[in-house]
């Protein structure tokens, strides 16, 4: 299965300006996310028996909006705590993981996918929740991690006027589509 048109990958982060009483949710998307997923098995025994995601961290793009702000600013800002010259991708590796025998008949079934997420050149293990939903040659997965990003050598983006928080939750929204 290969990653296809329409998905997206991206961040959520909060984040607290000057003179504000209350955090703001900071939320940047790409569809530059590539991949391939492999699925093993048969009728009623399938596994997902391995899976890689790209993204590409340079073309994350806020689609928030805080009144007064010109949140592009962000994503400049982001790019340079992420050190995206260095290290334009984050990757996810899946480990091997049964799939629900409901996945068969086209139902949304959710799962824990352990895997390996390296950003800004760390690696560490995580597991992400993952939700499918598979219908002929296409599916359709969304899922979500939360990192600190201090634990991935990031520290979290800083301007005079604006706080972040070290947490980022992680989402994907993945268009899978049956290779041939």
């Amino acid at each position: 299965w290969n990653v296809g048109s329409g998905s997206l990958a991206g961040y959520r982060v909060k984040e607290q300006f000057a003179g504000q009483t209350s955090t703001h949710e900071a939320v940047a998307r790409t569809s530059e996310v590539t991949g391939q997923v492999t699925i093993s098995g048969t009728a009623g025994a399938y596994q997902l028996a391995a899976g890689k995601l790209t993204v590409q961290l340079g073309s994350l793009a806020s689609v928030d909006q805080v009144a007064g702000y010109n949140v592009t600013n962000r994503d400049r800002i982001v790019q340079g705590a992420l050190n995206v010259a260095s290290y334009p991708t984050a990757t996810f590796v899946a480990q091997p993981v049964a799939i629900p025998a409901a996945a068969e008949s086209g139902q949304t079934v959710t799962l824990s996918l352990p895997g390996t997420l390296t950003v800004h050149g760390v690696t560490k293990s995580v597991t992400t929740a993952v939700q499918l939903r598979a219908s002929g040659t296409s599916a359709q997965v969304a899922g979500t991690i939360v990192v600190n990003m201090t634990d991935y050598g990031v520290s979290p983006p800083s301007v005079g006027f604006t706080q972040v928080q070290s947490t980022a939750t992680l989402e994907f929204q993945l268009n899978l589509t049956r290779a041939a």
